[in-house]
């Protein structure tokens, strides 16, 4: 956002003294983000997040560790000569997060952060998760024994949130009228839950305007002279507001993964003439990085996206752009492409 637009928020909240509410709700492949107002809306996020990707290339990655192992063991020479690693039992003790799992709490932090700079958020609310998997595959059992990816590094998060920001906690299982799909039913919100993967407001986005509402109202006990009972204290406004998805550079189509990678000195399969081709990295020699946001033109139409590779051959120089979910838009000459913004690592759409 430019910097005249961050001086009228900053503005408008020292006119109307309004607080500012950032607000996630995570998820294991998605999670809805909100920034919200006692007045109005502001911003509705959809975040895709890279769960699925990075667990593939750590599959991939154990994949080839073990062939590498099986090829250098002298299978000619009996067992006991074989050179076989010994069995170590004391590296897996570290208390660490699983690369997938933090690779989507990485996401939404670097989005929150990216949206402190904006907006003046005063708290960030956060819904913290318990799921009960049920290990016996049974339908609707509960066993208490199995969890859910999306409860794994919750703490984490909320500890790195705070250091932008406080933050307020609400657990998606309360039953004390403030919970967030109670919330969600007081304030007339619709949530779409026949297939949650649709980018849209009504799937995840909801629910993050949801944990920022209930910042505002509460569901709180009240005695009066003749009566006494629970009713909802507070008011906000729900209005609406831009809706934008985010997601990591890069995407998976059909079993194939694209994005930029790691630094490799060549790819991990061979082609047929034996010879393995340089991959990863992100520099060019046009002086644009691999995820950074240009504007490109061709045959005087002009596009943004964001840089996803280049060739440079001695007959052609080209620039590739794609959009956000890293569907290429076309290739450009390096003339012709300028720099918005370097790669945060985030895509915008």
């Amino acid at each position: 956002m430019a910097e005249g637009t961050c001086q009228e928020v900053m503005h408008w909240q020292r006119k109307y003294n309004q607080l500012l509410l950032e607000s996630i709700r995570p998820g294991k492949s998605y999670s809805g983000v909100g920034v919200q107002s006692a007045k109005c809306t502001l911003l509705q996020l959809h975040l895709i997040l890279p769960f699925g990707r990075v667990k593939k290339r750590m599959e991939t990655r154990a994949m080839l560790r073990r062939s590498r192992r099986s090829r250098r063991i002298n299978r000619d020479v009996p067992f006991k000569q074989r050179n076989h690693r010994q069995c170590r039992f004391d590296n897996r003790k570290q208390c660490k997060l699983p690369p997938s799992i933090k690779a989507s709490r990485q996401l939404e932090l670097r989005t929150v952060t990216e949206l402190a700079a904006i907006f003046p958020v005063t708290a960030i609310g956060y819904e913290r998760v318990r799921a009960d998997v049920d290990l016996s595959q049974r339908k609707r059992a509960k066993s208490g024994k199995g969890f859910s990816p999306v409860m794994t590094g919750q703490n984490w998060a909320i500890s790195q949130m705070e250091k932008i920001a406080p933050v307020y906690v609400r657990e998606g299982w309360q039953k004390d009228g403030n919970g967030t799909s109670q919330l969600r039913t007081q304030l007339g919100l619709e949530k779409d839950k026949a297939n949650k993967s649709i980018a849209k407001p009504e799937t995840h986005a909801v629910d993050g305007v949801t944990l920022a509402c209930g910042y505002f109202i509460k569901y709180v006990p009240f005695t009066g002279s003749n009566s006494h009972g629970y009713t909802h204290k507070g008011s906000v406004n729900v209005t609406p507001s831009p809706f934008k998805i985010i997601t990591r550079p890069g995407a998976v189509k059909r079993g194939k993964e694209y994005g930029f990678f790691r630094r490799q000195l060549h790819f991990e399969v061979p082609d047929k003439s034996g010879v393995r081709k340089r991959k990863g990295g992100t520099i060019t020699p046009f002086g644009v990085r691999i995820g950074d946001l240009v504007r490109a033109e061709k045959a005087g139409i002009v596009y943004i996206g964001y840089v996803s590779g280049f060739t440079d051959t001695k007959k052609t120089k080209n620039i590739s752009v794609c959009d956000y979910r890293w569907k290429r838009i076309g290739q450009f000459v390096p003339s012709k492409v300028e720099l918005i913004r370097r790669n945060n690592g985030l895509c915008v759409a």
